[in-house]
C-alpha cells in the first residue's frame, strides 16, 4: 500500500514512525515546500527506506505521480480541507492532523466526498488510543459510572512568542485558531467521546500575554450535554514557564475517574462503588510519552490500514473527527462581540 505525506513540520515525525510500524505501508513519497524539511524526514528513515521515497514541493504533481493509496496530511490546518478534497479526489484514503478543516461546510464535505468515493478519512485525534483514555471509556460503556454528573478537561500549557515564530500561520484565525482548536482540542475531543451530544454553550476567550496572535490564548467553556450531564472546557497557553498539565475528570453517581500527566497518560483517580479486580493495576496505569504527543499514532495508523484491508470505517473517522472541531467553532461563536 503505497504511503505519502504532505506536510513534514512539528508533527510530521509521529506520522513517518507510525507508518515505518506497518508493515503493509510503503513509504512512497514525502511533499513539502522547504525541502530541508524533507530532508529531516528521509534521515529518521532506515537506508533502504529513503532511497526510494520521492520529494515533491507540489502535493497535486505528487498525487498524479505516485498514485498514493493513503496520504497523511500534516500541513498548517487551513489547508487541510483543500488538499484533503484534491487527496479524495484522486482516490487516496486519507489521515488528517486534527482539525479535520477549519469549517463544518469544509468538514461536510469531506466526509461527503470521500462516501461518495469509497475512500476511508481518519482524523488523528491519537489519544483516544491512550491507554488510561481507554481504561475510562470501558468504565463508562460498562456503565460503571452509573448516571453521569459532569466532566471537565484542563489544557494547561505554555506556548511563548518563539512557538508562534515558527511559522507565520500559527496564531491566526484562518490557518490555526487559538489554544481551543489548537493545543486543546484532543482533550475536547475526549471530553465529547465520553459525554455524548452537546445541547448549551456558554464561554468566554481572551488574549492575555500574546498580543502578536490573531486569536485567543486562554478560553474556558461550560457545556450542557444532552444526556442533562454538564461538562466544563479550560484551555491554556499561558501557565508559566512551561506546560502543567492535560487533565480529564468523569464524575458519576458511582465513580470519579482522573486522567492527568502530559497528555492524558496517567490515571491518577480510579474510584468506583463496585470494586473490580482489575481496578489495582488500573491506578497504577502511567504510559511513559516522548512528549505530549503520546503514543498514539502508531495505534491509529494501524486501525486506518485494517479499516483499508476490511473495508470498514476507521476508529476516528470524520463524523468523528469533526466533532471537537465543531464545538470549538460553537464557543468562538458564543464568545463574539
Amino acid at each position: 500500500m503505497k504511503y505519502a505525506l504532505i506536510g513534514c513540520g512539528r508533527i510530521a515525525k509521529f506520522h513517518i514512525k507510525a507508518a515505518l510500524a506497518q508493515d503493509e505501508l510503503q513509504i512512497s513519497a514525502v511533499c513539502d515546500i522547504l525541502p530541508e524539511r524533507m530532508d529531516a524526514m528521509l534521515a529518521i528513515m532506515p537506508e533502504q527506506t529513503r532511497t526510494s521515497v520521492k520529494k515533491f514541493t507540489d502535493y497535486k504533481e505528487m498525487l498524479s505521480e505516485v498514485s498514493p493509496d493513503l496520504v497523511a496530511i500534516a500541513t498548517e490546518s487551513g489547508k487541510h480541507a483543500a488538499i484533503a478534497l484534491d487527496c479524495i479526489s484522486a482516490g487516496a484514503n486519507v489521515i488528517i492532523e486534527k482539525p479535520i478543516a477549519m469549517s463544518v461546510s469544509d468538514a461536510d464535505e469531506i466526509i461527503d466526498r470521500g462516501r461518495e468515493k469509497g475512500v476511508k478519512i481518519a482524523v488523528c485525534h491519537q489519544n483516544r488510543f491512550n491507554v488510561a483514555v481507554s481504561h475510562i471509556r470501558r468504565a463508562l460503556e460498562q456503565g460503571r459510572f452509573g448516571k453521569l454528573s459532569h466532566g471537565c478537561v484542563h489544557v494547561r500549557w505554555n506556548r511563548n512568542e518563539d512557538y508562534y515564530k515558527q511559522a507565520p500561520w500559527r496564531g491566526t484565525m484562518a490557518q490555526d485558531g487559538g489554544v481551543l482548536m489548537n493545543q486543546s482540542t484532543h482533550s475536547i475531543d475526549i471530553l465529547l467521546w465520553m459525554m455524548g451530544d452537546v445541547e448549551e454553550i456558554h464561554a468566554i476567550t481572551s488574549n492575555r500575554f500574546h498580543p502578536y496572535i490573531e486569536c485567543e490564548d486562554v478560553g474556558v467553556a461550560v457545556l450542557r450535554f444532552s444526556s442533562g450531564a454538564l461538562g466544563t472546557i479550560e484551555g491554556t497557553a499561558n501557565v508559566y514557564p512551561e506546560n502543567l498539565e492535560e487533565t480529564l475528570y468523569i464524575f458519576g453517581e458511582k465513580g470519579s475517574v482522573k486522567a492527568g500527566g502530559k497528555s492524558l497518560n496517567t490515571i491518577e483517580i480510579w474510584q468506583f462503588e463496585d470494586e473490580e479486580p482489575e481496578d489495582t493495576r488500573i491506578r497504577k496505569v502511567h504510559e511513559e510519552a516522548e512528549n505530549i504527543y503520546g503514543n498514539g499514532h502508531n495505534p491509529l495508523y494501524a486501525d486506518m490500514v485494517d479499516s483499508i484491508i476490511n473495508n470498514r470505517q476507521p476508529y476516528i473517522d470524520g463524523v468523528e473527527g469533526k466533532k471537537a472541531m465543531e464545538i470549538v467553532l460553537r464557543i468562538y461563536r458564543k464568545d463574539e462581540h
